[in-house]
């Protein structure tokens, strides 16, 4: 399988503080990897080095063999990198169809051409449409998204994280703050997701976390703890002592 993604000894510190410690990983084309460990472990800060929000202080990250260590994250974006934060980042105001064709415009190069209506570009019209079908979310297509439910919001996420059509996804807690009632559709859509696709996930439902990943990796105060597949990992004695306990 193709390696999508490369972290090769990754260091972040904040002062005195040692956040990311030489930590290593790789993606390969329809991986699911899950990022799990205690609060306080580093996952986020690993994750805002990969998609490029923080400079990394030691080490190198690869996408599809390209060195983009100190690329931008529009760069990223565009060498195939997209990402989903732990808390929404939509605009509220905005229809939801509106901003998945936004994100095509922005995928396409056409911001240049804002003096041209997105209504003059029907295949991206069409392409936002099939988009929000495939997520659920064609009856909510003009409906601004403050007025979506807390799930139906990170289920727009996911569609802008497509839009860009990613090579590697990153998913940073796809299920914090839904409603238990609405974790179903999430999760059908995570199960959807394109099997070529790379996808990495933060996350601390571990029922979510044991049926979805193939791998998982699990950091312990900034370093690699251990790393297999869910059986491996649930199995660990190193891992249940940190972080599973007996559960």
């Amino acid at each position: 399988m193709t390696v999508l993604l490369e972290v090769e000894s990754l260091d972040k510190r904040f002062g005195g503080l040692h956040v990311t410690r030489g930590v290593s990983f790789s993606i390969h084309e329809g991986d699911r990897l899950a990022l799990i460990g205690p609060n306080g472990a580093g996952k986020t800060t690993l994750v805002n080095q990969v998609s490029g929000v923080l400079a990394p202080d030691g080490g190198q990250i690869r996408l599809r063999g390209e060195d983009v260590t100190t690329r931008s994250q529009a760069q990223r974006v565009r060498a195939g990198l997209a990402r989903t934060f732990q808390i929404t980042t939509l605009a509220p105001h905005f229809p939801v169809q509106r901003q998945v064709e936004l994100a095509l415009f922005e995928r396409e190069g056409l911001t240049g051409r804002a003096w041209r209506s997105i209504d003059a570009y029907p295949a991206l019209q069409d392409e936002a449409g099939a988009l929000l079908a495939r997520f659920g979310l064609r009856e909510q297509a003009a409906t601004p998204t403050e007025r979506l439910a807390y799930g139906e919001q990170r289920l727009v996420e996911m569609a802008l994280a497509l839009a860009l059509r990613p090579r590697v996804l990153l998913l940073d807690e796809p299920m914090a703050g839904v409603p238990k009632g609405d974790g179903t559709r999430l999760l059908a859509a995570l199960d959807a997701l394109p099997r070529e696709l790379g996808v990495l996930i933060i996350e601390h439902d571990m029922d979510l976390v044991f049926r979805f990943a193939t791998r998982i990796l699990v950091l312990a105060e900034g370093a690699v703890l251990a790393e297999g597949t869910p059986e491996d990992i649930r199995r660990d004695p190193k891992v249940r002592a940190a972080y599973l306990g007996n559960s």
